[in-house]
């Protein structure tokens, strides 16, 4: 079935309103990479909540050779926005951890700027009237957990989680984005590598895997490996029942 984003659109966009109302919350706060995944969710905010309603946070990690499509998007969009630079709250922690003897691994190195991002988001959204934090992750990232846990696979909710990477353009498309928004390659930021590099396989090649059940078998290998290993990244936290009664309003046994 050939995907139809104008189709989508409606359902979706009552949806992110129901969610937002049920969040308590008015405004959006969104992280703008100046890629897909984050224009997109801009642009269904504004289409959602009206642009005034809107915030976007830039949150370049020391010089981010490509903020011009993070300053284009905003711009574009004419919403509200800021410049947080997290390089000193992240070589805070660094810096911390070489003091007390802690090598920080690699691992560290690349996750750390997500997990400082967005607590920047929080601490933006908690400081603006009706501030709620909205996911900018997609299906294809989640499926094969390319993603960081309380980095930026968090958020109040999650609009575009269960579409793909083409999905995921096809709906930008259809709000009227302008094509360098949609086709930039998604990085790390880090190592100069894409996310397809650091994978080592293409989002296309899961998306069609997700959607029609066509792939090669090493790659499916691949793919169904590193989705098994990164489920808890998905999950609620899991929590001991000890069978103790936890009694509500009306009287009923929550857990029973």
């Amino acid at each position: 079935m050939e995907f139809n984003a104008k189709e989508q659109l409606p359902g979706l966009i009552d949806w992110m309103r129901q969610q937002m109302k049920n969040c308590g919350g008015r405004t959006a706060v969104v992280g703008i990479s100046g890629g897909k995944d984050s224009s997109v969710i801009a642009a269904l905010c504004v289409e959602a909540y009206g642009r005034d309603n809107v915030v976007g946070v830039l949150m370049p990690n020391g010089i981010q050779p490509d903020i011009d499509y993070s300053n284009g998007l905003v711009e574009f969009l004419g919403i509200k926005h800021y410049v947080f630079n997290i390089q000193d709250g992240t070589n805070g922690i660094l810096n911390e951890m070489d003091r007390v003897g802690i090598e920080a691994s690699r691992q560290t190195k690349i996750n750390l700027p997500s997990r400082m991002r967005m607590a920047t988001l929080y601490a933006i959204a908690q400081s603006v009237d009706g501030g709620i934090v909205i996911n900018t992750s997609n299906l294809s990232e989640d499926w094969v957990g390319y993603c960081t846990i309380y980095g930026d696979s968090a958020g109040a909710f999650s609009p575009i989680g269960m579409y793909t990477t083409e999905e995921v353009i096809a709906i930008g498309a259809e709000l009227g984005l302008p094509e360098r928004f949609l086709v930039k390659p998604p990085s790390d930021g880090l190592t100069g590598l894409t996310d397809e590099d650091n994978l080592g396989f293409t989002y296309h090649a899961v998306n069609e895997y997700i959607r029609k059940g066509i792939v090669d078998p090493e790659i499916k290998e691949q793919i169904d490996h590193k989705h098994r290993i990164s489920r808890f990244k998905f999950e609620t936290i899991p929590v001991y029942h000890n069978g103790l009664p936890i009694v509500i309003e009306d009287g009923t046994d929550f857990y029973k």
